[in-house]
């Protein structure tokens, strides 16, 4: 029976680790195609700078308005990225947000280095989300780096970090975002994400990553018992298979020492329930040129039953062989074991483990979003909630309240004693809304018309503002809404139309004063002599009075006026 050599973990350095966390729009030129490299932030620093790898990190200070920056202990030195973090003490969440290409894939990549910052020795547990999404539970006992691989359904995506347990602070080092080309890891539907449990490249001597690694994939040294390390003998190794490897990692590989040997597949650290389904790559490059009476031919088993074809690595090239949507348990394991006709012992050189997500969310309704977006264009102080206003539950913004729908919608602004101040701008399209709350603010100009058309609007509060003008009519014809709106004190009950009466006034009341006074004369004069008119100048002078009754003078006649129908201001 062959023997079984452990193949398992991942180690990396303090040294091998590289900064972390800034913020540069980079482009990479490949030819003719230039490729968005993406940004790094480093979370609590200022300023910015480049690292040894030329890429540009920059200080978070500009990027968010909550939290707090704060350096770890000194003998809990990183790296000068991770050396630094901001820590958040308010708010259910805290949020990044990026700009990206709708549709464009990404790899988001976030940095925990506790340091005892605080001299509490208590590092504390905390979520972490993206895009509305629950991404993980993070526990700060130690270093901890997350990485998930997803397409951008938005221009704009969000990672957030969420307060679980009283007294316990969520916080974030660093937070990295990679442009990556559409065909890598395109085994999965778009509506899903990888969630990185491990990236090794055996053999190698220090972490690899950009430059070596256009896509700025971290590939750390992996762990082997009993292996052989080999040195690839090929100068350009050629990478066009779907996942792309960089040759760095392929210059590397371990093999058992003889052909009875198989090599074990430890698949390292699971972040990840193990209810996720698996997604794993290996990569395979031939070291030497054979001859042809040799052969390296092995087969990938799992749990001990064949599992895969015959694999041939290939010298100057790489193949590459992935399993997607794999159901596996803890004790699942995986083996490279050699074939009868092998003249050379199994080898690999990399490989990735990923766990694939639930299906991601779509987030809050589109029409919320931009409803959301216009009031916090009107009011800087709302600006400092960013990510998906609603998801996950119960993670909503303070100021909202949400459905528990699919796609949530927004039923209830709560914006009371916020500071707002200006006229209220259009959020018309949440339609979802029942509760609105605006009381206690600073608020001006006329009440907008378009309250009174938000379908299911049952409670409408503006008092103690400073709005002026009158009460919408839409808002008034709604008999089922509680609308309240003391406290301003130029705000009048009644027709919005009424702004535009004095004008027509002006011109009407002399007119009809005239008309009215002649009537009355005319009347008069006709009661002295007696005399009685046909039937038809009866009827004519009835039609007269009837309209000399609407503005009759006595003390109440300009009011009286000013209620009279709009088809009498017409005709007058």
């Amino acid at each position: 029976m062959p023997l079984k050599v452990n193949l398992f973990g991942w180690r990396v350095a303090k040294d091998e680790l590289m900064s972390l966390c800034e913020i540069k729009l980079q482009t990479l030129d490949h030819g003719t195609c230039k490729r968005w490299f993406g940004i790094s932030i480093d979370c609590g620093a200022s300023g910015s700078y480049t690292d040894e790898n030329t890429i540009v990190w920059k200080g978070d200070n500009d990027l968010i308005a909550t939290g707090v920056a704060h350096v770890v202990q000194s003998n809990y030195s990183v790296s000068r990225a991770l050396d630094t973090l901001r820590v958040f003490t308010g708010r259910k969440k805290n949020c990044y947000s990026i700009e990206v290409e709708e549709g464009e894939k990404v790899l988001v990549r976030a940095g925990f280095n506790y340091g005892n910052y605080d001299q509490k020795s208590t590092p504390p547990n905390f979520d972490l989300h993206f895009d509305g999404n629950f991404w993980i539970n993070v526990n700060a006992s130690g270093l901890k780096i997350y990485e998930t691989i997803y397409v951008a359904k938005k221009k704009v995506i969000s990672v957030c970090v969420a307060q679980t347990k009283p007294d316990q602070f969520p916080f974030i080092s660093t937070l990295e975002v990679r442009g990556l080309d559409s065909q890598l890891y395109n085994k999965i539907g778009a509506n899903y994400a990888l969630l990185l449990n491990s990236r090794f490249a055996y053999a190698a001597n220090q972490t690899i990553r950009f430059p070596l690694d256009p896509y700025d994939r971290i590939w750390v040294p992996g762990v082997s018992t009993n292996l052989e390390n080999l040195k690839n003998d090929a100068s350009i190794i050629n990478v066009d298979v779907p996942d792309n490897p960089p040759q760095a990692v392929l210059q590397n590989a371990v093999a058992t020492r003889n052909t009875s040997q198989m090599i074990t597949l430890g698949l390292g650290t699971l972040n990840y329930p193990i209810r996720h389904p698996a997604y794993i790559n290996w990569y395979f490059s031939e070291v030497k040129q054979l001859n042809s009476s040799e052969i390296r031919s092995f087969r990938v088993f799992k749990n001990n039953l064949p599992f895969s074809l015959p694999i041939v690595p290939r010298f100057g090239k790489v193949v590459e062989y992935f399993f997607s949507n794999l159901s596996i348990t803890i004790d699942t394991n995986f083996s490279l074991d050699p074939l009868g006709d092998s003249t050379h012992p199994p080898l690999i050189n990399a490989g990735e483990f990923f766990s694939i997500s639930d299906a991601l969310t779509d987030g809050t309704n589109n029409n919320d979003v931009e409803g959301l977006a216009s009031l916090q264009n009107a009011f800087s102080v709302l600006r400092e909630w960013n990510g998906d206003p609603c998801l996950p539950a119960p993670y909503s913004w303070e100021w909202i309240n949400c459905t528990g729908d699919t796609i949530p919608r927004v039923t209830s602004l709560n914006l009371n004693g916020f500071n707002l101040t200006g006229p209220l701008p259009d959020f018309s399209k949440m339609d979802a809304l029942e509760t609105i709350d605006l009381r206690n603010n600073s608020l001006t100009g006329p009440v907008p018309n378009f309250l009174g058309t938000l379908p299911n609007l049952k409670q409408l509060n503006l008092a103690d503002n400073q709005f002026s003008g009158y009460i919408p009519r839409s808002l008034s014809r709604k008999s089922m809404l509680n609308i309240s709106y003391t406290g301003n004190p130029v705000l009048r009950s009644g027709k919005s139309e009424r702004s535009k009466l004095p004008i027509i006034l002006g011109v009407t009341i002399p007119v009809v004063f005239i008309f009215a006074i002649a009537v009355i004369l005319v009347t008069r004069h006709n009661r002295r002599k007696g005399s009685l008119l046909s039937h038809p100048e009866n009827a004519s002078n009835n039609g007269m009075r009837t309209r000399g009754v609407g503005i009759e003078l006595n003390g109440n006649s300009e009011e009286r006026f000013y209620r009279s129908p709009t088809p009498l201001l017409g005709e007058g």
